[in-house]
């Protein structure tokens, strides 16, 4: 039994873990990195194709985009979710794929007019729905036989609707581990969904740490603060932009805003319009609004109980084409605008910043975790300007950020949480932390819980009969490349994984009939020939 740590290490996305047992490898989350990346991640050791089973906490990018990819590498095994996280993927994972063959295009007219190399998108919509059919969704708390030997079931982590801690059993020869991958927990008393659940016991531990170095503090009132700030942009005649997340955290703000509405709390402003312009978010708000009960918390289930929708009011405006979205910025009315991306790093949300951003009577407020590198993390640092779409876009609005209403447990939550355990876990594992947040966390839970804790970097490996290390990954910072270095870096990357397929192809074909040998040794020996003619031709 063995746990090798890949993304997600001394860093906050791009979550990945390989369990090896059994004779089955088997990836826990499988997320793109977002933001600027702080350390080198090591390669999956294996190829695609070698991969068993994937397991996925929730349907956020960070932990499940790269499922899709895995797929176009080969990979053939099913995707383990919880119901409402696999419908939430099922829109999120499309929309990826989308951006991404929408940027390659825009990079690939650039390319042809530069001379660069083309631009290769990570994957395709046919990749996306090729990964989507191979989904395999269960509720919480449902025991479900993966493998011989291999028993996983989810439990609600309270953040996001579907979201899970996965618990994990193995038994090999006689010995028996079991595992709780902690996924991203919630923070408490948040709309619509329900707290953390309480965990069940685990000889292991992997545990989120990305607010593990700090309190949220009190609870604030979201209502009084998030009308304070639409009362005083409305006042100033300006637009209250908020780039925010498509899933969940938009949801969250239209609950709010429906009681806020309701309440009569905006004075002079009557019936003022708030628009969400995203598509992926426009389709996961129905999905919030389609009957998914197993997943609410109990106010939200006495709204439903009452007939009341609890993320719709009048005045609210769904834009899903380009052109509602563009004719967003024409309308002179104070009004709130919510768009993707939260950390504004792609979608609509860098449009809206760019008409709004230089106005110094709008206000653009984040209600997220901004990642080191991001333009929201620039914004809300005090940037005074941020480049958009090729210009340098002045910073004149007011930058505010909703206290509190982070989607992650603080430190004494998580603290908490761990606690709750009857008895204490062999060995927790600290990761999806800023660099320092990870050993800081560790050493907190050495210091009040005193159980043995450690933060590992990508690519150490632990033995899970022993409980040690037993291979030591990168702790090596990330050089700063070209754009063009980089890409030719991505497309080399993917020969290699070309290369791992071969050889899967070749070990497969050890017992087959000599003819059928001897026939892929004629395609690969031409395939050779003839790219190192056209080398020949090139020098």
């Amino acid at each position: 039994m063995k746990l090798t740590f890949l993304g997600a290490a001394h860093e906050v996305t791009g979550s990945c873990s390989l369990l090896e047992a059994c004779g089955k490898n088997i990836l826990i989350d499988c997320g793109m990195e977002q933001g600027a990346d702080i350390y080198e991640n090591c390669d999956l050791p294996i190829s695609p194709a070698n991969i068993d089973a994937i397991c996925l906490t929730h349907a956020h990018i960070d932990h499940s985009g790269l499922v899709p990819a895995m797929v176009a590498q080969g990979y053939k095994g099913p995707v383990y979710v919880t119901q409402a996280t696999g419908r939430l993927c099922n829109i999120m994972l499309r929309d990826s794929a989308y951006i991404q063959e929408h940027e390659a295009e825009w990079r690939n007219r650039k390319a042809k007019r530069n001379g660069t190399p083309p631009y290769v998108p990570i994957y395709t919509v046919n990749d996306a729905e090729q990964a989507l059919s191979q989904f395999e969704t269960f509720g919480y708390n449902e025991t479900v036989d993966i493998f011989d030997g291999i028993q996983i079931f989810f439990s609600d982590a309270g953040h996001l609707l579907g979201s899970s801690s996965i618990h994990i059993k193995v038994i090999e020869n006689g010995e028996t581990r079991t595992l709780l991958f902690s996924g991203d927990l919630g923070n408490v008393s948040r709309p619509l969904i329900r707290d953390p659940q309480s965990p069940p016991d685990a000889d292991y531990v992997i545990i989120e740490s990305t607010y593990g170095d700090r309190l949220h503090g009190a609870r604030p009132d979201y209502e009084v603060q998030l009308s304070a700030i639409m009362q005083d942009t409305f006042d100033r005649g300006g637009n209250l932009v908020i780039p925010s997340f498509a899933i969940g955290r938009t949801q969250e703000l239209l609950y709010l805003i429906r009681n806020i509405k309701e309440k009569q709390l905006i004075k002079g402003h009557d019936n003022f319009l708030v628009y969400v312009d995203s598509p992926l978010a426009v389709e996961a708000t129905k999905i919030y609004s389609d009957g998914l009960t197993d997943y609410y918390d109990k106010e939200t289930l006495e709204l439903l109980d009452k007939g009341i929708d609890p993320i719709n009011f009048e005045g609210l405006k769904l834009s899903i084409t380009s052109a509602e979205s563009k004719a967003i910025n024409f309308n002179t009315t104070p009004k709130v605008i919510i768009s993707a991306s939260g950390m504004c790093e792609a979608g609509r949300i860098r449009h809206h910043l760019k008409h709004n951003l230089w106005m110094d009577s709008s206000t653009i407020l984040f209600v997220g975790y901004q990642s080191e590198g991001t333009v929201g993390r620039k914004l809300v640092d005090g940037a005074k300007s941020v480049h958009l779409f090729g210009e340098e876009i002045q910073v004149n609005a007011k930058i505010a950020s909703l206290v509190g209403i982070s989607g992650h447990a603080d430190r004494d939550m998580l603290l908490n949480w761990l606690g709750a355990m009857k008895q204490k876990p062999r060995k927790v594992f600290v990761n999806h932390g800023d660099d320092t947040v990870c050993d800081d966390f560790a050493q907190t839970i050495s210091d009040r819980l005193y159980i043995n804790a450690v933060a590992p970097y990508s690519g150490d490996e632990f033995d899970l009969l022993t409980g040690t290390c037993t291979g030591k990954g990168t702790v090596k910072k990330v050089s700063k490349l070209s754009n063009g270095r980089r890409r030719a870096n991505t497309l080399y990357n993917r020969l290699l994984e070309a290369h791992k397929r071969l050889r899967v192809v070749i070990d497969s074909n050890r017992d087959i009939p000599n003819r059928d040998v001897e026939k892929l040794i004629e395609q690969i020996n031409s395939l050779c020939e003839e790219y190192a003619r056209e080398l020949n031709d090139k020098k």
